[in-house]
């Protein structure tokens, strides 16, 4: 007697629930306000340039994210995820190299560690990337049983 084997069944997505969307929605509107606040205000200022415009990139993905983080849709994908983990991440190295060596033709905030707005920034986006880690691990596929 022969034995039948079926093949696997495809992979399922279980979307992460909003008790993961709403906590990293609104640490991306954190990450957002802090970095307005930070440039002056809308559209605000901040020199060199391409330290201005990467303020501005941020802030405009970080709201488009939270605003996806509400739709079932992508907090089933993975991808929706990394990008909330690179909002926290990015600015996060920003601030540690912009107080440590410094960035090209920027050098206000060489060993300025303790600015109190920096603390906070770096406090929520730690927190969006461990809000991160955990939708996309939530978020990645599983085979079905």
């Amino acid at each position: 007697m022969t034995e039948t084997r079926y093949a696997p069944t495809p992979s399922t997505t279980a979307a992460p629930s909003l008790a993961l969307g709403v906590p990293a929605a609104l640490l991306s509107l954190g990450v957002a306000a802090i970095h307005v606040v930070d440039q002056g205000g809308v559209p605000g200022s901040k020199d060199p340039s391409y330290v201005g415009i990467g303020y501005w990139v941020l802030e405009v993905v970080a709201v488009v994210l939270a605003v996806a983080l509400f739709t079932r849709r992508a907090r089933a994908s993975v991808l929706t995820w990394v990008v909330a983990a690179g909002v926290g991440l990015g600015p996060l190295l920003g601030y540690c190299l912009s107080r440590g060596p410094g960035l090209p033709g920027y050098t206000d905030d060489m060993g300025n560690w303790t600015e109190p707005l920096g603390i906070i920034s770096l406090v929520v986006e730690g927190l969006l990337i461990l809000v991160a880690l955990a939708g996309a691990r939530a978020a990645r596929p599983t085979a079905a049983v």
